[in-house]
């Protein structure tokens, strides 16, 4: 895991060595497990390590690099979370997903589930898409692995799709009548 080690000094990544050192005595003393107040014997931990590492220019540079790369994870999943088309496309594919295990739970009750490769076929999705769902799903109790690995709907996954569709009827015959 990622330590944002400009984060944990409370400093500017355009810190000075002279800035690094008088944080790092600040907090150093502040944090030493001898300190009875405020002793933490795993934050003074942390501190030295963000200390050796940004004091030595080689490995300032060598992190500033894993630095810049974790700036940018962060700001993809910043655009991605206020993307709304993005929670609109999931809601789709959840609701495709358990429409079409609902149909082959009711054509075949008795053998209900469809397997991976053609669940992702269906659905027109690669696997690696379709984890987060598959995921969602089961958490929600909606979906499960029965005994030959496939996925089937569930009793709850049912009355989702029941309850789903039943609201979009009442909106259809609301739009309808105004």
């Amino acid at each position: 895991m990622f330590i944002d080690y400009y984060e944990l000094l409370e400093i500017s990544p355009n810190a000075n060595s002279e800035t690094i050192e008088r944080i790092f005595r600040y907090f150093a003393m502040r944090y030493h497990p001898d300190n009875r107040d405020t002793g933490d014997e795993s934050r003074f931990s942390e501190i030295i390590d963000a200390h050796n590492t940004l004091k030595d220019p080689v490995k300032r540079a060598q992190y500033d690099i894993q630095y810049k790369d974790h700036l940018n994870v962060r700001r993809e999943l910043t655009e991605e979370a206020s993307n709304t088309k993005g929670i609109e496309r999931d809601v789709v594919i959840q609701a495709k997903l358990l429409s079409l295990l609902y149909v082959k739970r009711r054509q075949d009750v008795n053998n209900p589930g469809i397997g991976d490769s053609e669940l992702e076929r269906l659905a027109g999705c690669p696997r690696e898409h379709l984890e987060f769902h598959l995921w969602y799903l089961k958490a929600k109790g909606w979906i499960a692995r029965i005994e030959n690995g496939m996925y089937a709907i569930t009793v709850e996954g049912i009355d989702r799709t029941n309850t789903e569709h039943s609201r979009d009827i009442t909106t259809r015959l609301l739009d309808h009548t105004s």
